[in-house]
């Protein structure tokens, strides 16, 4: 005898597979149980959340303490003045390292709160249309739904430096701050970390692709972040690296800008230029499903539907929107679709709506400036300036700009960027008012506070509604006049 044992794999029928317990798979889950109880969902790794474990909460909690040590600093142009400001690395990173595994024991505790028989541990691969190997078990499922997420993507030629090389995810179990890192991609993530980490103390480098910072698009408001953000990151937008090399004591960077050639020396290279979804590892081919280019299944986003299959897929899987509130959005579109199946429900999407926590913050509702270039719409722009905006003015944080995208034909709104104070509100109230479909008329008569950042909101408004031709305006231009 060999001394191996042939182990028949036990089988699992379900009326519903979901393969990834992330923020959408959760939802999936749900979803597909109110329509049936035959429901098992797959996990490969962990429980709890991208968003929970490597990402917005964590990331917000470095964001605060950065924030905290930038306003203790500059107290001073309030007439307060603070003694030295220490940071100690140590406890910053002990309290986000506490905070985080916190969001993701609540995350962790509710899929466990689950029936154990609905819950299966492994990674799944198709064998065929209808199932799956996980591990030493097959799945049968009349449907399928693929919620398994992205993961930070890399270049190949800097995977093999070792530990000095990062993504976003390692920076959250650091025992203390380093003294120095290098940032490879000034996206969402980039930007947020490397603007924390440098108000913490440490020396940051950015480096992005030409004309880019975070999912801006509108070329004023790109230049006007680089001249407000870049300074502070040592970003020049026309950098590049040319090389990395793995030392000892960390990583040199080699770059070029106008002035040339340059070697830097750094602690860690925190490289965050994307994400990949993480589909490449289900055997796809043996689904029966249609791929794009990327290898990323072709679906309906109305439905989570993939062609006309019993395949669905939803949340960074698909590739589109990488944002918890929308993997969790199609989680349920899909999740529900494939409890329903064959019967389908199509679900009209949510206004976009993305938030950097920045500071000044960014965002974009609806439409981007590009997008609506690149489709050739109609549309005029209205604009605000914050540098003399009178509430941002009082607090100290007049820098920025809004622009709004209103459709000429209909005056509705189409979308709008930002980089300012309290982004992440504005954003907020111009994402309701594109879903609610309001005029450009409709959204001036609503309230306005004064003093308040929101005003500006009403001076883009009124920016573009003078190139309407209506000039009609009754009420008082309160944050017209200059500030106080």
């Amino acid at each position: 005898m060999s001394g191996k044992t042939n182990r028949k794999a036990s089988i699992i029928n379900v009326d519903v597979a979901i393969i990834g317990a992330g923020s959408a798979g959760m939802a999936a889950y749900r979803a597909a149980r109110m329509h049936t109880q035959s429901v098992v969902l797959i996990e490969a790794e962990k429980y709890g959340t991208t968003c929970a474990r490597v990402g917005c909460m964590p990331s917000k909690l470095l964001i605060a303490a950065a924030e905290a040590a930038h306003r203790a600093t500059h107290a001073d142009r309030f007439g307060i003045h603070c003694s030295a400001v220490r940071v100690d690395g140590r406890q910053v990173m002990e309290r986000v390292r506490r905070e985080r595994d916190r969001f993701v024991a609540l995350v962790t505790e509710t899929v466990e709160q689950w029936p154990s028989d609905m819950r299966l541990f492994g990674r799944a691969r198709f064998v065929d249309p209808h199932t799956l190997a996980v591990g030493d078990q097959v799945v049968r499922a009349d449907r399928i739904v693929i919620a398994t997420g992205s993961s930070p993507a890399v270049p190949e030629l800097w995977r093999t430096l070792g530990r000095r090389v990062i993504v976003n995810d390692d920076v959250f179990d650091w025992l203390d701050l380093p003294e120095s890192v290098a940032v490879a991609g000034m996206g969402v993530i980039g930007l947020e970390l490397a603007q924390a980490l440098s108000r913490l103390g440490v020396r940051v480098r950015g480096f992005g692709r030409a004309n880019s910072f975070g999912p801006l698009t509108d070329p004023e408001l790109l230049a006007k972040t680089q001249q407000i953000i870049g300074p502070e990151l040592n970003y020049d937008s026309e950098a590049a690296i040319t090389a990395v090399e793995a030392t000892r004591e960390g990583v040199n960077v080699n770059y070029s800008d106008a002035s040339g050639g340059h070697t830097e020396a750094f602690d860690y290279l925190l490289v965050t230029t994307g994400r990949r979804p993480n589909v490449h590892d289900l055997a796809l081919e043996n689904a029966g499903i249609q791929v794009d280019e990327a290898g990323v299944p072709i679906f309906d986003p109305t439905t989570g539907q993939v062609g006309a299959s019993h395949i669905f897929i939803a949340g960074d899987a698909t590739q589109q929107r990488p944002l918890l509130h929308e993997a969790a959005d199609l989680g349920r579109i899909a999740g529900d679709n494939a409890g329903r199946f064959p019967d389908l429900i199509v679900r009209p999407r949510r206004v976009p709506l993305s938030i950097v926590f920045s500071d000044p913050q960014i965002m974009i509702v609806g439409a981007s400036r590009a997008e609506l270039e690149r489709s050739s719409h109609d549309f005029v722009v209205g604009t605000a300036s914050f540098e003399d905006q009178g509430r941002s003015r009082v607090m100290g944080i007049n820098a920025g700009a809004l622009h709004v995208y209103i459709d000429r034909r209909t005056t509705r709104l189409l979308g709008a960027e930002m980089v300012g104070p309290n982004a992440e509100h504005i954003g907020h109230l111009l994402a309701w008012a594109q879903q609610a479909e309001r005029t450009l008329q409709q959204m001036l008569d609503s309230p306005f506070y004064h003093p308040v950042v929101e005003e500006g909101v009403r001076t883009a408004l009124r920016a573009a509604k003078s190139q309407l031709g209506d000039l009609h305006i009754t009420e008082p231009c309160i944050d017209c006049t200059p500030a106080i």
